[in-house]
């Protein structure tokens, strides 16, 4: 016999948070998807077009910069700029400091991709955004600032280990 259903918690923090968790992950992935599709069709990941962005809007990067602004791992990011590297958009180059560290760079064939694709790109995000008015958007943006940095300044809470 199937267990009954359980509703949600009763207590209205909990509720509301966890109401705002799924209001947020299901915009999140419709916003992804357009995301997405804007990039996919120049054969790029939406995880290699931000590398791609990244350098196009900030300059040639540290390996390391590249891979916290993006919150990949350092092996992903490895991978990921070899793969981009290959394909003949982005050279490493040596860092004078540190000869450990690795410049990431655009080639001028990455530099005229980005631009060619970012503009499109940028429309799709806006277009997918447009749901709210500007005013509201500062809002959320400063919203979702403090929502983050808070809940990055918070320990986790240990996982209940069931026996």
């Amino acid at each position: 016999m199937p267990t009954p259903p359980v509703g949600p918690p009763e207590d209205p923090p909990t509720a509301t948070a966890l109401k705002l968790f799924v209001v947020l992950s299901r915009a999140r992935a419709a916003i992804a998807a357009h995301a997405e599709a804007s990039v996919v069709s120049h054969g790029l990941t939406i995880t290699e077009f931000a590398i791609l962005e990244a350098l196009y809007h900030k300059g040639p990067m540290l390996l390391g910069e590249v891979q916290r602004k993006l919150l990949v791992s350092s092996g992903g990011i490895t991978f990921l700029v070899d793969k981009l590297e290959r394909r003949g958009l982005v050279r490493r180059t040596l860092c004078e400091r540190d000869r450990r560290a690795r410049y990431a760079e655009l080639t001028s064939e990455g530099h005229a991709l980005i631009a060619r694709i970012f503009p499109a790109h940028a429309e799709a995000i806006r277009r997918a955004m447009s749901g709210l008015g500007l005013a509201d958007q500062r809002v959320v943006i400063g919203l979702l600032k403090t929502l983050g940095t808070e809940a990055a300044a918070l320990a986790p809470l240990p996982s209940s280990a069931e026996d």
